[in-house]
């Protein structure tokens, strides 16, 4: 499972890996390095300090069920 880091020293964790640490986008990750110089990979509890999108905390908390067909009548208005 190799791997090439990019300039910025970013790596892509190998589908093996993501898979057997159940890693989902967004999931935090630490790095240790152990006595024998290997490289042990964990997932933190919480999640990263990954940027949440704008919108992200009002996804889903519509309490308004518009029809589609309303809706629109709505914004168009009388014709």
């Amino acid at each position: 499972m190799a791997t090439t880091m990019t300039v910025k020293g970013q790596v892509t964790i190998p589908k093996k890996v993501r898979d057997a640490l159940k890693l989902a986008p967004g999931d935090g990750v630490d790095f240790d390095v152990n006595r024998e110089g290997q490289v042990v990979v964990h997932k933190t509890r919480g999640r990263s300090g990954v940027k949440r999108g704008r919108f992200d905390s009002a996804r889903g908390k519509a309490q308004v069920k518009w029809r589609t067909d309303d809706l629109m009548a709505l914004l168009r208005g009388a014709d």
